[in-house]
């Protein structure tokens, strides 16, 4: 009957005759050696890293090569909204950035039609919100997008001013001030605290404060500093620090001046784990010199750049919801594709990846990602995810 189990006969080499018997047997063997060969690789593979105690502190240092060759995942395309064939709610202007809920709709933050557009999981556009001006839920400078998963409430921060609330229906809650000369980077985590990155200028000298706010915008603590990317002689290539806020609530803190990626946990402000990886530092080319040359800025006259001898060691993030960290590097294969560092739970160097620019995510065995094709058109994607090694 079909869609039962049926057993297989026994097979054996009886009634086979002797040279038939001979290549059943080599069959057998060989199959034999394949496995067996296939368990000592993996049994010899050993990570070549160090994890060390210092206070409360669990430092994972990691060696420049990745404990798998590999690749550890397969991805197969599933979904994709945007791009030029994509009309009325579902054609964009100008992905800002998409989040994704625990049950798989997604929220795309448009910054040039100054909305946002909700589609369910299968792709079906269900409400865009919002509009430019300075009304209630209103807003000119969109910049972030993230989801309160306990209140589900919307937060959206603009560039240099506070956050307002939606509910996931478009309904404006409210709008917070947020009480800092430049905010450049805010989000909410589980709790409604604000975590944002914080322009700071002294003299000449500029960097960026990442700081912990409460749900009213007041101040919790200072976590962090590191380099900023807004500075008055741009650099492309210039190491600004990253965060974001990973599936455990914790705040993931990149420090790219060195291969130094710091964790702190949600109750409080301090340091539990550090993430560190023995890397070369890659210098820019005279190539890449060249073509930032070229830019302009929006009136046209010529970018004068100040460029760093070396890149940083590496650009940005994303986290998986079963630990594992993404980290783009500036290495890129010849389809423009960005070589990632893979970190697993444990924060050991476990492979490397080429994928598009920019992950987002990878949730309940989905990878989510904002892509960009060769004319410009913007693509929200999502991929099936068959893990190879976990």
């Amino acid at each position: 009957m079909r869609g039962r189990f049926q057993r297989r006969p026994y097979t054996s080499c009886e009634g086979l005759s002797l040279k038939k018997r001979h290549f059943w047997r080599r069959g057998i063997s060989l199959g034999i050696l394949t496995v067996v060969g296939l368990a000592t690789l993996i049994a010899q593979t050993k990570w070549k890293g160090s994890v060390v105690k210092e206070g409360d502190v669990t430092i994972i240092s990691n060696p420049k090569e990745p404990l798998f060759k590999g690749p550890l995942l397969e991805l197969e395309e599933d979904l994709s909204l945007g791009g030029p064939e994509a009309q009325g709610d579902y054609a964009f202007g100008k992905v800002q950035t998409f989040i994704v809920d625990g049950s798989g709709s997604i929220y795309v933050l448009d910054r040039m039609n100054f909305n946002v557009k909700i589609f369910d999981p299968s792709g079906r556009h269900l409400r865009t919100f919002s509009r430019k001006g300075q009304g209630p839920g209103e807003f000119e400078y969109p910049y972030t997008l993230s989801l309160n998963q306990t209140s589900g409430e919307l937060a959206l921060h603009e560039l240099g001013d506070g956050i307002t609330y939606f509910n996931t229906d478009g309904t404006f809650l409210r709008h917070v001030s947020l009480k800092t000369a430049l905010s450049l980077r805010a989000v909410v985590d589980e709790k409604g605290d604000i975590y944002l990155q914080e322009y700071i200028r002294k003299g000449d000298e500029a960097h960026d404060e990442t700081k912990k706010l409460a749900s009213d915008g007041s101040l919790i603590a200072s976590i962090a500093e590191g380099p900023s990317w807004f500075v008055f002689k741009p650099d492309p290539f210039r190491a600004t620090s990253y965060f974001l806020i990973d599936q455990a609530n914790n705040l993931v803190f990149g420090q790219p001046l060195t291969y130094e990626i710091r964790f702190y946990g949600p109750a409080d402000t301090k340091v539990f784990k550090k993430i560190m990886r023995d890397y070369d530092p890659v210098a820019v080319t005279a190539a890449e010199r060249e073509r930032e040359d070229q830019r302009r800025d929006p009136g046209g006259a010529p970018i004068k750049h100040e460029f760093s001898k070396y890149q940083s060691a590496f650009r940005r993030f994303f986290a998986s919801d079963l630990g594992h960290l993404f980290v783009e590097t500036w290495e890129t294969t010849s389809d423009g594709k960005k070589i990632h560092d893979i970190f697993d739970a444990e924060g050991r160097f476990i492979g490397r990846m080429p994928l598009k620019p920019s992950g987002i995510t990878i949730l309940k065995g989905k990878y989510y990602a904002l892509e960009e094709d060769e004319d410009g058109y913007q693509y929200v994607k999502r991929y099936a995810v068959t893990w190879r090694v976990k």
